[in-house]
This record gives structure tokens, C-alpha cells and sequence, in this order.
């Protein structure tokens, strides 16, 4: 029953418009004062800061960077140029290429509000300038923004890797299978819309085409190789890895491309900032949080709660699956995930479920959720930047949300979709 009332007042305060680091903040201090026990209310500091000290939680701010300066400094732009000699011939043509691009850009920022903001402003140009329906154009750039958090690098696994203690190196090998399956999901819906409405095909591009939009992106291309190589060397730890592509972004972006100015740089690290400082301070206000569902044993009765309904792991995890779903409605991706991991691993590690499983499909339903009203993040950022209304926008979005869900279940019901690329390359274990 606590549980209850606790999750009633958080999603309550958020529907009212309260921010999620402040509604979190909140309800847990209004328990504690509630239940009289507001001598743990001195433990409230001590919580939030140890929250946000992880080392692994350094590489947020340094992915972010690195997203920024890409999207400044004319990586966006080649990316989608190679892209497009590549697909765009398919049916669907821009459509495809939107999806390849957002897959190649989410091997370098991790962020799916990144590419969505960055990207998505350079896709969504390209079809409308080409004819493409405008709540088509915004659809499909936001639902291809989502692959960049499921597809290594990935900010959302870093965070619940500092949560349990999970190795961030196979939650990143983890979401590769899953990240190529939403592209392909992604593509096949597109198809299908365009055969429906009889988009044009695009001309295939040139060899020499195809051969000189691969060389202006050979070097952004090479991002993802540096880092998910650099980790399984040894060369640097996931969270160097931060910092290593923030480097290297600067690097294209001021030296080779030099579309990046000096003084771009201050707005550049300003933006990076507040968006650190946004991500940060829910973790923070989330790491009070935790302690009290844990102090108040709020998994335990959870757990007897859902056993309670079934014996049957899938059964429970169908309800918890239910259970993301819904939250990520109300709440933004991070916050669902720093809420529920202390409550729902405990049911994991009961139910013998692999981390590294749960960790793709718990960052896979909060990307749906990314996708769904009324805090759909990244269905603001596109409305913003396409001024694409949110409702169209939103029954646009169905084709593709159900590709996106369908890769969910398939990583489900096969484990091995996302555990059999860690276990080839690292073995067994945590």
C-alpha cells in the first residue's frame, strides 16, 4: 500500500507540472515527515551527493559534449550525406536514410535528445525540402533518434550500470544486436508507409557518389570504432571513453572541418552544462528516493506482491514490462530508470533473469516511452524544432512505435538477442 501512495504522489506532482527532480525530492521527504520518522530527513544530503559520485556516471557530461560538438561542428551533415548515397534509393528513400543516419550518430553520442535536436534538425530539413510530408518527416526523425540510447555508446547504460553494479562494457556490447534490429524494424515501416502512399524512390546514388560521401565521413565513421575498441583493448574504461570522443568531436569539428570557432566553444560548454545539471539533479533527487523505498522495504513488498500473482517469470515480467511502459508516460527515461532499478533487480535476480538482459529491456521501454504523451521528451524536442504540432505528431508515430515494440518482445522472449554478443566477447558473468 505504501508503494502505492508513494508512486500516486510522485506521478501526481509530475502531472501538475512539478520538475521530476523536485517531485522526487519531495515525495520522499513528505513520506518521512508523514510516517514521523523526519530524523532521517539529515540523511537527505549525504544520499543525493554519493548518488551522482560514481566515477562511471563522469562519461553523461563527455558524451554530451561530444553530441554537441558534432551536431556544431559539420559531423551531422556528412553523416547524413553518406547515409543517403547508401539507402536513400529504397523505397521510402529520406525515410531510410534518416534511420541509417540516427543509427551511425548514436554510435557517437548515446543521447537520444542529441541526435533528435541535432540530427533531427538536419533530416527533417532534407525531406521537407524534398517534398516529404511534414508529420512523415517528424515521425520517423524522432523515432530514429531512440536507437541512439539502446546502440553503444549509450548514456542510459551508464547510469543504470552505476545503479547495479552491472559491467557498462557488456550493457554496451548488449545493445548492438537490439540497436540493429530497431534500424531494420525502423526501415521495414518505413517501407511499408511508403509503398502505402506512393512516395517516390529517390535516384541511386552514384559509385562516385557513394564513394566520396564515404570519405567526408570516414573520420566520424571512425568514432564508434575508437571507442567500443578502446574499451575492449583496455585502452581506456567506458567512462574515458567520454572523453576520448569528446576529443576526438573538437578535433574534426576545429582542426579537419574547422566549422567549430572558438569562440563557439563557451555556448557549446554552456549547453552541455544544463543539460549535465538536468540529468545530474534527477539522479541526485532519485538517490533520496531510493533510499527511502528501501528503508520502507518497498521491493521486498513488491516482490511478495507480484509472486503473490504468479509464479511464472514470464507472467511477472510481462507486468513489469507493463508497469515501464506506463511509468515512462508520466515520467522521463532516467527518472523510470533511477525509480525502479532498486525495486525491480531484486525481482530480477529472484526470477533468474540476466542484468545484462533486464538493462536492454528496461533502456528499451524507456524509449518508447520517450515516444509517448504527455512527457514524451523527445516528442518535444522534435515539435520544437519542426513545429510539428504533438498529436499529429503522435498518430504519425504508431507504425513505428509498433517496429520498436516489436524488437522489445523479441528481446523478451530470446535472451540471447541481447546477451550472446557479451558472452562471445566476454564471457559469462557480471
Amino acid at each position: 500500500m505504501l508503494a502505492l501512495i508513494v508512486l500516486l504522489a510522485l506521478v501526481g506532482l509530475i502531472v501538475f507540472g512539478v520538475p521530476i527532480a523536485v517531485a522526487l525530492a519531495v515525495t520522499a521527504i513528505g513520506t518521512y515527515v508523514a510516517l514521523g520518522e523526519t530524523a532521517i530527513l539529515t540523511m537527505l544530503p549525504q544520499r543525493m551527493y554519493s548518488a551522482t559520485t560514481s566515477f562511471t556516471l563522469l562519461a553523461i557530461p563527455f558524451f554530451i559534449l561530444a553530441g554537441n560538438l558534432m551536431n556544431t561542428g559539420g559531423v551531422t551533415e556528412r553523416i547524413f550525406r553518406f547515409a543517403s548515397a547508401l539507402v536513400g534509393h529504397i523505397r521510402g528513400g529520406l525515410g531510410q536514410v534518416n534511420v541509417v543516419a540516427s543509427l551511425i550518430f548514436s554510435g557517437m553520442s548515446g543521447a537520444a535528445v542529441a541526435d533528435a535536436a541535432g540530427l533531427g534538425q538536419v533530416e527533417f530539413k532534407a525531406m521537407r525540402d524534398r517534398g516529404y510530408d511534414e508529420r512523415f518527416s517528424a515521425a520517423i526523425t524522432a523515432a530514429s533518434s531512440t536507437i541512439g540510447p539502446v546502440f553503444p555508446p549509450s548514456i542510459p547504460f551508464v547510469i543504470f550500470a552505476s545503479l547495479t553494479g552491472v559491467s557498462v562494457v557488456k550493457l554496451f556490447l548488449a545493445g548492438v544486436v537490439p540497436g540493429l534490429l530497431m534500424a531494420v524494424a525502423l526501415m521495414a515501416a518505413v517501407y511499408v508507409v511508403a509503398v502505402i502512399r506512393k512516395f517516390p524512390r529517390e535516384m541511386r546514388a552514384s559509385y562516385r557518389e557513394l564513394w566520396a560521401s564515404f570519405k567526408a565521413a570516414f573520420l566520424p565513421l571512425g568514432t564508434p570504432v575508437i571507442i567500443i575498441a578502446g574499451i575492449l583493448t583496455g585502452i581506456f574504461t567506458p567512462t574515458e571513453a567520454g572523453v576520448t570522443a569528446s576529443f576526438y568531436a573538437a578535433f574534426l569539428g576545429l582542426f579537419v572541418y574547422r566549422e567549430i570557432r572558438i569562440a563557439d566553444l563557451p555556448s557549446i560548454l554552456w549547453n552541455t552544462l544544463l543539460h549535465t545539471i538536468r540529468v545530474l539533479f534527477v539522479i541526485a533527487a532519485a538517490g533520496f528516493f531510493g533510499w527511502l523505498l528501501i528503508h520502507q522495504r518497498v521491493p521486498n513488498s513488491v516482490i511478495t506482491g507480484l509472486l503473490s500473482l504468479s509464479d511464472n517469470p514470464a507472467v511477472i515480467m510481462s507486468l513489469i514490462v507493463v508497469i515501464l511502459l506506463v511509468l515512462g508516460m508520466f515520467l522521463e527515461g532516467i527518472a523510470v530508470i533511477v525509480i525502479t532499478v532498486p525495486i525491480f533487480m531484486p525481482i530480477m535476480t529472484t526470477l533468474g533473469v540476466d542484468p545484462v538482459q533486464f538493462g536492454v529491456i528496461m533502456i528499451m521501454c524507456s524509449m518508447i516511452g520517450l515516444l509517448t504523451p504527455p512527457v514524451g521528451m523527445v516528442l518535444f524536442a522534435i515539435s520544437s524544432v519542426t513545429q510539428v504540432p504533438i498529436s499529429p505528431l503522435v498518430r504519425e508515430l504508431w507504425p513505428y512505435l509498433l517496429g520498436i515494440v516489436a524488437v522489445l518482445v523479441l528481446v523478451i522472449c530470446i535472451p540471447q538477442v541481447s546477451t550472446w554478443l557479451p558472452e562471445l566477447v566476454m564471457g559469462g558473468g557480471r
